[in-house]
């Protein structure tokens, strides 16, 4: 066992986490012009640097444009922003953002179905058996929660096979969203987690590398969820 000390967060890394709080959150209109560098540092009590570290982090990340001595200027998330945004849309001031828990369930429900495809297309002789493990431990386990990650556990498998770059991030952006979740989810999800038989023939199609009958599969797989999922959204912005 190799552990490392463990590291207080940086001042850079609080203003960051500060600024782009107050940035997605939409009070700020793309084009707004943040406060400069040294009022930025006078209100959040740090050094001037930190704040130019900050704000170049979120130049990276596309929700800035910083110009050499002009002002900052807050860009347009949607149409900049990365993957890596969607937790924080999802909750914003302690609320669920519907909209955004319904793109991610349309994502899921889509994406998913294909991922597979590609996975019994390019998995390797050592995936199925590796998943059936998986399985194994989902069907012996009665816990919903730990079955979520179970689940969690299948997919990352799944994603891993289909040998995709831009899909294995996307995963790891919607897992990202949905992990904080789990246990308010899990009786929502135990439409979805308790279909062991649906697991094990998405095995047998990868197995087989049938790509249709796997996207089949996993369509058939993530249907239930998502409607219930998408039913609770209904209830909770009726009221």
């Amino acid at each position: 066992m190799a552990l490392q000390p463990v590291r207080r967060r940086s001042v850079p890394d609080d203003v960051y986490e500060q600024l782009l709080g107050e940035l997605v959150a939409g009070d700020l209109a793309p084009g707004a012009t943040l406060p400069s560098e040294r009022r930025l540092a006078e209100v959040l009590g740090v050094s001037r640097p930190a704040v130019r570290e900050a704000l170049q982090r979120l130049s990276h990340a596309g929700l800035v444009e910083v110009r050499q001595g002009d002002a900052t200027t807050v860009r347009d998330f949607r149409r900049t922003g990365g993957l890596e945004l969607l937790a924080r849309l999802l909750v914003r001031g302690g609320r669920l953002d519907v909209a955004v828990a319904r793109s991610l369930l349309e994502a899921r429900l889509r994406v998913g179905p294909i991922v597979a495809e590609l996975a019994a297309e390019r998995a390797g002789a050592d995936v199925p058996p590796r998943l059936r493990e998986v399985v194994a431990a989902l069907e012996e386990d009665d816990d919903p929660v730990r079955r979520q990650h179970l689940a969690l556990d299948f997919w990352e498998l799944v994603v891993d096979s289909a040998d995709s770059i831009a899909f294995r991030l996307m995963f790891n952006s919607l897992r990202g969203a949905y992990e904080p979740a789990i246990d308010a989810l899990a009786g929502l999800m135990a439409e979805e987690v308790d279909q062991v038989r649906a697991y094990a023939g998405l095995v047998d199609a990868v197995e087989a590398h049938d790509g249709p009958l796997a996207r089949a599969r996993a369509e058939a797989l993530l249907g239930p969820a998502t409607t219930a999922l998408d039913a609770a959204l209904d209830a909770l912005e009726a009221k």
